[in-house]
């Protein structure tokens, strides 16, 4: 990211926490349902060195990778063997888009129902809500591959399993690596939300559970809202450098093109 950017970015983020103290200071909203942001900022840092909360982060963070990894594991052969195979992918055109407008949230009841134990419902819910945006990211990458590659390769005597390994899925790993950001971001949100719905024994959204169940002190929510935000924002950090680290290539096309 360029220090511009960057620049902005702080300055929209210092905005935001004034408006938020001016508003609650001054009265204009009820300081009970939005505390000022100096109070919410001091409740983060307390929870920044409260065990039980760290204990529950990890806890959402393994859930999330769980469901995550899972979804990866899934949907990119999903995915290849769908693009690879046209009969397969205009068989399974209609169950696919039947199926990923379905809300993860509203599986939540079903999940805790099949699955006796809240931590394997959580991931189910969490696996479900990343399938859809990697797969369908590896499904248009492989139709965006450069057909006159993979035919040149096809006229020097390479099979299709040569030629996917060596055309397809180098220039399809960008597009995948995006949808799995993508799915990393809605994981950990529903994550928090499956958690926050589901019960369990621990992770973020039980704790807000117990919170709100010790007197629903608004300050508390939204410092943990606060972290869930800036662990989504380490997350997309994180996937982003590797994506500049692991497709260097790609980087430098896009640039150049630019």
């Amino acid at each position: 990211m360029s220090p511009r950017r960057s620049l902005l970015g702080a300055v929209g983020v210092l905005g935001t926490v004034a408006v938020v103290e001016i508003v609650s200071r001054t009265g204009l909203v009820d300081a009970t349902a939005l505390p000022p942001a100096s109070t919410i900022l001091a409740e983060a840092g307390r929870l920044a060195a409260d065990s039980e909360f760290l204990v529950d982060v990890v806890a959402s963070l393994r859930t999330w990778a769980a469901g995550l990894l899972l979804a990866v594991a899934v949907a990119v052969p999903l995915g290849l063997l769908l693009g690879s195979v046209p009969v397969l992918d205009t068989a399974a055109r209609a169950l696919v888009e039947l199926c990923r407008p379905i809300p993860s949230v509203a599986l939540i009841p079903l999940a805790t129902v099949l699955i006796s134990s809240s931590t394997g419902a959580t991931v189910a819910v969490v696996f479900y809500a990343s399938l859809w945006p990697i797969l369908i990211n590896t499904l248009y990458a492989l139709r965006d591959v450069d057909p006159v590659a993979k035919e040149t390769l096809t006229s020097f005597g390479f099979g299709r399993l040569a030629v996917l390994w060596r055309v397809t899925l180098p220039s399809a790993a960008p597009f995948i690596a995006t949808g799995v950001r993508i799915s990393a971001s809605v994981a950990l949100l529903v994550t928090i939300s499956t958690e926050l719905l589901a019960g369990g024994f621990d992770g973020i959204g039980l704790f807000l559970t117990e919170s709100q169940a010790g007197g629903g002190r608004p300050e508390i929510m939204l410092a943990v809202a606060c972290w869930s935000g800036v662990l989504g924002l380490l997350i997309n950090a994180l996937l982003v450098g590797a994506e500049r680290v692991a497709f260097r290539w790609n980087n430098a096309k896009v640039e150049g093109i630019a």
